[in-house]
């Protein structure tokens, strides 16, 4: 069942509050000076699709999430992202959601990530539950401008030689509207299915995918020592699948990310910040 939304205008009067307190994102700076944003890493995966799909060509593909640009998030993150996303040089870039935390007119701290953030065959994004809770008309339309194809509930598929894979983007699955049908409708024989949070599991109704990338999670954000999250987050498939790769039965593997940037409070514990990077084969 779904999570109610009846509560979300006090989160959302909440949310303003520490907007404005840390406005400046003095505590964001200081985090960041002592290492409390964590270290930018790099996750690496391969995947062998198998002799009935295989690609004229190994596909290598870029994944970031959970960007939360805002008070909480220093901008200092967001070039040392992009400086990897040069160095590891993705044949197509993904970006799975919450780009903003607070306030949609953060997103003016990605404009620049967003306008460089490049790779050959396309950027693709969707978007996640921070962004329609505070404006996705707005973050959408910045993505839009920076040339990133954004996928709410419908697919594309990749420029030659790669136009048997299709980016299946779905709506966040809690706060939008998703849609199964509408994601895959006509997708190729090779589907990557894109979503913010791997509860996007529980929209699948039956439609097949090769493999999918998700965020939302954070790896936990603040972490014990025992590897358990100070807190975990919502919905029961983000719960089971915090971090790494999953096998799906019936699917491909999914591949779940740390994400980038700070929720809620400007500190990683133990959950650095990565960015994935997938060889589909």
């Amino acid at each position: 069942m779904r999570p109610s939304k009846r509560h979300r205008p006090v989160r959302h009067a909440t949310e303003r509050v520490l907007n404005t307190l840390l406005a400046g994102g003095w505590a964001a700076g200081l985090s960041y000076r002592l290492g409390g944003h964590g270290s930018l890493g790099v996750s690496r995966y391969e995947l062998e699709l198998g002799p009935e799909r295989r690609l004229p060509r190994p596909l290598k593909i870029g994944f970031a999430s959970d960007f939360h640009a805002g008070p909480t998030t220093h901008p200092a993150l967001f070039d040392a992202l992009l400086e990897r996303i040069r160095r590891e040089a993705p044949d197509v870039l993904l970006l799975g959601g919450d780009y903003i935390s607070f306030d949609a007119a953060n997103i003016g701290q990605l404009r620049g990530f967003l306008r460089e953030a490049k790779a050959p065959l396309g950027t693709y994004a969707v978007l996640g539950n921070h962004d329609v809770w505070n404006g996705s008309a707005e973050v959408a339309a910045v993505l839009a401008e920076a040339g990133i194809e954004v996928l709410v509930n419908r697919n594309v598929a990749l420029p030659a030689p790669f136009g048997a894979v299709s980016i299946c983007g779905i709506d966040d699955p809690w706060t939008g509207a998703p849609s199964a049908d509408a994601t895959f409708a006509g997708a190729g024989p090779v589907r990557i299915y894109l979503m913010h949070s791997p509860d996007g599991l529980w929209c699948l109704q039956g439609q097949r995918f090769d493999l999918g990338f998700a965020g939302h999670t954070h790896g936990g954000q603040v972490v014990r020592r025992n590897g358990e999250p100070l807190k975990r987050p919502s919905g029961p498939y983000s719960r089971e699948y915090g971090h790494g790769r999953f096998d799906i039965a019936g699917n491909g593997p999914l591949f779940v990310s740390r994400g980038i940037g700070c929720a809620g409070i400007p500190l990683r514990v133990r959950a650095d910040p990565e960015l994935v990077i997938c060889t589909l084969r």
